[in-house]
């Protein structure tokens, strides 16, 4: 098991499979993209899906999420679901996307073994999507979700993060919409994981903001029963149920405390945490003809590290060098 000193154990694999990505959102990277990792330096499907096994067979892990950048952009991506649906004990399996190409792929990847999907979009208005993506592909986003409903990736999760002075308005409509179309919105805190570095604390939309927002047009109440452990949301029923609506206050209301999560990035590299300043290498004894209990071995000691929380609450905290694009969501 991936079990680190504070006796938590990540059970939840997060797996990077490109850094690229098809948009451009203001809070990820800048106009011009980022320096993309040479495709040498990335995985190859083979070694991507023996971490996979290994993960799961010898170390513990249940559910698998893929992830970038922007994963429908991986070439080899059906392949790879299949590969790993076959694996015994059988991994849940998901994908966080921003929809641009789920048209096309939702059904192949249902039938490839996916069992849902996580869609990022943050307003319902092509004018602001345009400019907070800078590309006018807000009606590819909504075919993709539909097609994923379609297809049986459901819960359909839609992930939303409010910016200050564009979309901070369209909560209410953003859980209206979800709510019409069978989607269950979660809101995400902006976190300071921009390449640019321009995240600032006091410019964020946080949980309670967003929480006031909704408020204004329905009945939110606390999921009976709902004991949050190690989920990153924390959800409501909308209305009295049964449509929910979630919120992931990374900054505000850090979770680190029940995180059962390991990240592997799409070069190799396993991360403890989102914020993680470390790294530690498994594509070197990949490609060095590493035995799977010896990579094992190396990814529990990495675990083992693992600090206590993110250390966004410090004054002292230090962005991490990788953005989320190269380190996975």
């Amino acid at each position: 098991m991936l079990i680190d000193t504070y006796g938590r154990t990540a059970t939840d694999l997060r797996v990077s499979l490109t850094d690229r990505c098809n948009l451009r959102c203001t809070y990820c990277m800048p106009e011009e993209g980022l320096s993309w990792l040479a495709k040498p330096d990335l995985l190859t499907d083979d070694e991507i899906v023996r971490l996979v096994r290994i993960a799961v067979t010898d170390l513990g892990v249940t559910e698998v999420r893929f992830t970038g950048g922007e994963p429908l952009l991986r070439p080899g991506l059906v392949s790879i679901v299949e590969r790993c649906a076959a694996l015994a004990p059988r991994p849940r399996l998901s994908l966080t996307t921003n929809g641009i190409g789920l048209a096309r792929t939702a059904q192949a990847l249902a039938d490839a073994g996916l069992d849902r999907v996580n869609v990022s979009l943050d307003t319902l208005r092509p004018d602001v999507f345009a400019d907070l993506t800078r590309r006018k592909r807000h009606q590819d986003v909504l075919d993709g979700l539909a097609a994923a409903h379609a297809a049986g990736l459901t819960p359909v999760k839609v992930n939303a993060v409010l910016m200050p002075g564009r979309n901070d308005d369209e909560a209410p409509d953003l859980l209206a919409w979800a709510v019409e179309n069978g989607y269950e919105l979660r809101f995400i805190e902006q976190m300071p994981l921009d390449a640019q570095h321009g995240w600032r604390r006091e410019g964020m939309i946080t949980a309670e903001a967003i929480l006031a927002s909704l408020r204004t047009r329905f009945t939110l109440t606390p999921e009976a029963g709902d004991e949050r452990g190690s989920a990153p949301a924390e959800r409501w029923l909308v209305d009295g149920g049964p449509a929910r609506v979630g919120v992931i206050a990374s900054v505000t209301r850090p979770f680190c405390a029940a995180c059962d999560r390991t990240r592997l990035t799409a070069d190799g590299q396993v991360r403890t945490c989102l914020f993680a300043t470390e790294e530690s290498d498994l594509r070197g004894a990949l490609r060095s003809g590493a035995a799977d209990q010896e990579i094992a071995a190396a990814w529990r000691t990495a675990m083992r590290g693992k600090k206590a929380g993110s250390g966004l609450d410090d004054p002292a905290f230090l962005q991490p060098a990788r953005p989320m694009s190269a380190i996975g969501g």
